[in-house]
């Protein structure tokens, strides 16, 4: 592919990424306030930016047929964003009194670091031609900390209660 395609179709996946994400916020925020259907327009509508940028995806050849490879993707995004990226937007808004971007940087920064844990036993597993045993996954709504098979009383990081984890 010619870079500046490249460049283009990269750029394409990030936007109709957020999207993406923008959406699925904004529905949970509309179901909140008991706007159904406004909510059911944006999921659909936030499928449609999954759908363009998985073709993004596929076009510019970052999906392998080959699983490690996959996962060893997700190792490299997770270590780039706890070794370098985190750390850095973190000390910027230490630098600039932003709490509120100080509590959230913390927040994902403590969360990658066990996301990137858990792919490195995935890669292992995946190595050996076997799934990941987790039955259960759970995540804090607040601030990502995950954890398997079973939630704690109180997230480590944030202090929300059991009941408020979400299950995969």
């Amino acid at each position: 592919m010619r870079e500046m395609t490249k460049q283009f179709l990269e750029a394409a996946f990030a936007g109709e990424s957020m999207a993406h994400m923008k959406y699925l916020i904004f529905a949970e925020e509309a179901e909140k306030k008991g706007l159904i259907k406004l909510s059911k327009l944006f999921k659909a509508i936030a499928y449609a930016e999954y759908v363009h940028a998985k073709n993004h995806f596929k076009v510019l050849k970052k999906l392998s047929d080959d699983m490690k490879d996959n996962v060893q993707s997700c190792i490299d995004g997770e270590t780039f964003e706890i070794e370098e990226m985190y750390p850095v937007y973190k000390n910027a808004a230490e630098f600039q009194d932003e709490k509120d971007a100080v509590r959230s940087t913390h927040f994902a920064l403590e969360a990658e670091k066990i996301h990137a844990d858990m792919y490195k036993k995935a890669k292992e597993l995946v190595e050996k031609g076997e799934d990941y045993p987790a039955e259960k996954i759970y995540i804090c709504p607040v601030c990502g900390y995950t954890v398997e098979d079973e939630a704690p009383e109180k997230c480590p990081v944030c202090g929300a209660p059991k009941d408020k984890f979400v299950e995969f």
